[in-house]
């Protein structure tokens, strides 16, 4: 189904905005093949991230952060015009950035464009057509990626069809790509943390201002579900073990505590916080 959601959240005195492309039930048994129907609807607290027949939910969705007056985007989505191997993103046409400026935004006043990884799912609007090449979206910003994850992707195939080609070289192209380590420093309140597994340089991004604290998790979790089940890892995973362990000493070091973890890819309410319930943990929303 298209996204038409827009969550926004206050962290001290940094803004988030969620802008949703698309939510999809289509993907779950590709991803996370442990999580059937069956498990999911055993689970009490799971009914905001599944569809009526208990198949997991996935929102892809774009964070805008502002942050001391940058406006910084974390992860941008699937894309238009673009050739997919997967039928239901292939040349896709969405109104993401009619929405983007519906709410508020302008494409050229973007300061920061700030991607997770360099999966199709998260850099595809870094760019659009336009005089018969790729050119970078958000002419304005600086586009971070972590070095170890660019030295993974320059070589490397991808499944979904020519990704760096069209969505990542151009922005080296237009001198406006920067790489980074993954624990760089974007503004005081907003920083890179590492947290490898899905792939070799994924990040996620960690927000603190005025006492309070937020992470954006990228795919270091795909759905809540595996909050329950850190071990369940998603065949999309480059490490699998590694992305587990990754996955389940994040929940183990934030349960209980009072950070808001914001889902990349989480639908429903998208954020709230890991607390202990019972033997394992949730998402308390």
């Amino acid at each position: 189904m298209n996204g038409v959601g827009m969550l926004k959240w206050q962290i001290g005195n940094v803004k988030i905005t969620q802008l949703v492309e698309l939510t999809t039930s289509s993907l779950g048994p590709y991803l996370l093949p442990q999580a059937t129907p069956e498990v999911l609807g055993a689970i009490n607290w799971m009914q905001p991230f599944v569809d009526e027949e208990h198949k997991l939910l996935l929102s892809m969705h774009s964070l805008i952060v502002e942050s001391q007056g940058q406006v910084i985007m974390v992860d941008t989505c699937i894309g238009n015009d673009k050739q997919r191997n997967y039928p239901r993103w292939n040349m896709m046409q969405s109104d993401f950035m009619d929405r983007f400026a519906q709410a508020g935004f302008a494409a050229d006043k973007v300061d920061t464009v700030l991607c997770t990884h360099m999966h199709v799912d998260h850099v595809g609007w870094s760019t659009r057509w336009a005089d018969n090449r790729w050119v970078p979206t958000f002419s304005g910003a600086d586009y971070l990626y972590a070095q170890a994850e660019w030295d993974h992707w320059r070589t490397e195939e991808q499944e979904y069809g020519p990704v760096i080609e069209d969505s990542v070289q151009p922005i080296f192209d237009a001198g406006k790509a920067v790489l980074v380590q993954t624990d760089h420093v974007v503004t005081d309140e907003v920083r890179l943390m590492s947290t490898p597994g899905h792939t070799p340089g994924h990040v996620s991004v960690h927000i603190a201002s005025a006492g309070e604290e937020a992470i954006i998790t990228g795919d270091m979790i795909h759905h809540p579900c595996q909050i329950k089940h850190p071990d369940w890892s998603s065949l999309a995973d480059h490490d699998p073990q590694r992305a587990a362990t990754t996955r389940g000493d994040f929940v183990r070091t934030h349960a209980d505590q009072p950070v808001l973890i914001i889902g990349t890819h989480f639908a429903g309410p998208t954020a709230g916080k890991i607390v202990s319930d019972g033997g394992s943990y949730r998402l308390d929303y």
